[in-house]
This record gives C-alpha cells, sequence and structure tokens, in this order.
C-alpha cells in the first residue's frame, strides 16, 4: 500500500508540475567525451529493444506497440538517420519511447544512432549509408548475408561456405591486415574473389571496418552495466557484481551502518527539490512509494531496489545513498546519475529518499 504522504506528494507534484516539465540536469563542458554508444544503448536502450536490437527483450509482451526490431529489413529502409535522431532526443508520442535529450548530448545521441545503424539495421546501399555499410551492402552481402553470418544460398551452394564473420574464430583470426588481403586479392580454394580491381585500398579498408564494428565485436562490450559498469570491477571472489567505491567499503545488508551520518561533500539536500527528480528521474523503476515496484520494475532483472525493505534500511545512510545514485550500481539496470545530475541534485534526490523511504521521519537536525 503506497503511504498516504507519498500518495498526496506525487498527486501534488503530477499536478503542479506541466507534463513538459523536466528536470535541469547540469550541462557537460566541450571538453567532455561521450560516453561510449555501446554503454549507452545498454543502460538506455537494450531493457526495451533487447541487447541484439531485435526488440527481444521482457518488454516486448508488455507495450503496446511493442519495442522496435532494428534487424528487419523493412525498419533499415524507413528509419532514416534523421528520424531516429529527433526519435531519440524528442521520444516518439503514443508509444513508450522517452525523448533522452535531456539525459545526452547531442553528440551522444549521434554516437547511439549511429551504433544501433551499424550494429543491427541490415546493410543498405542507400545515400546515408556510411561508405563501408554502402559496399558491403553491395558487394559483399550476397554471399556473407546481411548480418556476416553467411547468406543461406551461400552456405548451402559453395565449399567452403562464406566465412561467418559473428563467430568467436572469426574474430580471433581474423585481423585487419588478413581481411585487407583478402578482399584485395582473394582466398585460394575459396568463391572468395579479390576485388583489387574494382576497389581502391580506402573503399576496401572502409569495408573491412564496417565488418570490424558490425559483425565481430564481442556480443557483450566491457565496460557496460552488468559486466564492468563505470570503469569499475567486482572485489575479488565476491561472486557477484557489486560496486567499489573509494574508502567506503560494501555494506552487506546485514551490517547496519551510522543512520545519522551526514549528506559527504559537506552538501545538505532538500527532498522538496529531490521530490521532483525522484518522480521524473527514478519512480518508473523505484516506483512511487520507493518499493521496487514501478511500471517498468516487472521486466527488469535484478529488480529495482525496495527502499522499504529491512536490508535497505539498515544499509543505506545519506552517504550510501549518495554514492548508489552517483555511480549506479554493477549487475543491475541502475545507471550512474553523476552523468546526468550535478552534486547538489544527487544530494537532493538523496534526501528525498532517505526521509521518506529509509528512515521516514528522520529529518536533518
Amino acid at each position: 500500500m503506497v503511504p498516504k504522504v507519498i500518495r498526496q506528494l506525487a498527486s501534488v507534484l503530477l499536478t503542479v508540475l506541466p507534463a513538459t516539465a523536466s528536470i535541469a540536469f547540469s550541462e557537460e563542458s566541450p571538453e567532455t567525451v561521450a560516453r561510449a554508444p555501446a554503454l549507452l544503448y545498454h543502460n538506455y536502450c537494450s531493457v526495451c529493444h533487447g541487447d541484439k536490437g531485435d526488440g527481444n527483450s521482457h518488454a516486448k509482451t508488455s507495450l503496446n506497440p511493442p519495442p522496435r526490431n532494428f534487424t528487419l529489413p523493412e525498419v533499415a529502409v524507413s528509419l532514416t538517420r534523421e528520424r531516429m535522431l529527433t526519435a531519440v532526443r524528442e521520444g516518439i508520442p503514443g508509444t513508450a519511447m522517452a525523448g533522452w535529450k535531456d539525459q545526452l548530448s547531442d553528440a551522444e545521441i549521434g554516437a547511439l544512432v549511429d551504433y544501433v545503424r551499424e550494429r543491427f539495421m541490415p546493410p543498405i546501399a542507400s545515400r546515408e549509408a556510411s561508405r563501408g555499410r554502402r559496399l558491403y551492402a553491395e558487394t559483399c552481402s550476397v554471399c556473407h548475408g546481411d548480418r556476416g553470418t553467411g547468406a543461406v544460398w551461400a552456405k548451402e551452394s559453395l565449399h567452403p561456405s562464406p566465412r561467418d564473420f559473428t563467430t568467436e574464430a572469426a574474430r580471433r583470426e581474423l585481423t585487419r591486415e588478413r581481411m585487407m588481403a583478402s578482399v584485395m586479392y582473394g582466398r585460394p580454394g575459396t568463391a572468395m574473389t579479390g576485388f583489387a580491381r574494382q576497389l581502391d585500398e580506402e573503399a576496401i579498408g572502409a569495408v573491412v571496418d564496417y565488418i570490424r564494428s558490425a559483425f565481430m565485436e564481442p556480443a557483450s562490450p566491457a565496460n557496460i552495466s552488468g559486466t564492468r559498469a563505470h570503469g569499475r570491477t567486482a572485489p575479488p571472489d565476491s561472486g557477484s557484481a557489486i560496486p567499489v567505491f573509494p574508502g567506503s567499503g560494501n555494506l552487506p545488508s546485514t551490517v547496519g551502518v551510522d543512520i545519522n551520518a551526514p549528506m559527504p561533500e559537506g552538501l545538505t539536500g532538500h527532498p522538496d527539490k529531490g521530490a521532483a527528480i525522484y518522480l521524473q528521474g527514478c519512480a518508473t523503476c523505484h516506483g512511487v512509494a520507493g518499493d521496487g515496484a514501478g511500471p517498468r520494475a516487472y521486466f527488469i532483472n535484478p529488480r529495482p531496489r525496495n527502499f522499504l525493505l529491512d536490508a535497505s534500511r539498515r544499509s543505506f545512510n545519506r552517504p550510501a545513498l549518495f554514492r548508489s545514485i552517483a555511480k549506479g550500481k554493477l549487475g543491475t539496470e541502475m545507471p550512474a546519475w553523476e552523468k546526468v545530475l550535478d552534486r547538489q541534485q544527487i544530494a537532493d534526490v538523496a534526501e528525498f529518499v532517505f526521509v521518506n523511504f529509509i528512515q521516514p521521519g528522520n529529518k536533518r537536525k
């Protein structure tokens, strides 16, 4: 049951805030390097669109319309890059696709869209496709297939079959130099012919680089949530992915914490301001009541944190909440909010969670 105070708070905020209201996130400086698109896709998109971009996720049967399947040929034809940029920035009305312009920079949105196009969408010979992608569609896909696994007819008719670029053996054996030589001069004893008379070295390099990036990268990129998110690794022999924060240690749920410890960095959190941030950025997973039963929770594994459990209340004081919100958590869909919120905003939302869910009524002294 949702506590009365939380129901009232949500009702007031959702009434007062206009539908178009958004949180004022901290601006990134021009020197800020955009996060890797594989990391962005995993943390923002894969929960709905699936790890392979095919829409095969837990959300598939729960959302209407279902998430887009980027691997379909008709999608590659209909979705231009500009259309995808607009969808990621603004969202798509009438669907569960939210706009991410308040959390991702233009550079990150562009990199994310290009990652989806190169990684998941079948190659087509359109003018807006990259040169390597276009050349692959025109020259290579007839034998190697749209997804680099080999065309059906070629697998059955050619001996040996065309190389499947998605295998571990291909990643291990095919250096860029070997692939350049194969495209230039062909492979004796196979149906692979040389293209040195048709393509110059720059074009061959473009198509080789497309194959390597689109088909030969590992299925789970390094440094993403669930493996080694945020550049951190699990403690040795921990048996689980738990984030390590310098100087903090990791507090298991059976160990109590100083519940009166102040917010770090000399900050003072303001729960009234944190409420708006929580409702917009956190409640969809953690629930309005903080019980881990938000509308997205049922297709997230592991489930979002239930702040009302005794284990949570024994483990989370103000500093622990601040760190978890700022840095995210390995092995979960919890992102590092320090990328989009400033330190004061993190303190505000941490204070809101603390005084409403962890220690109701434990206001700042």
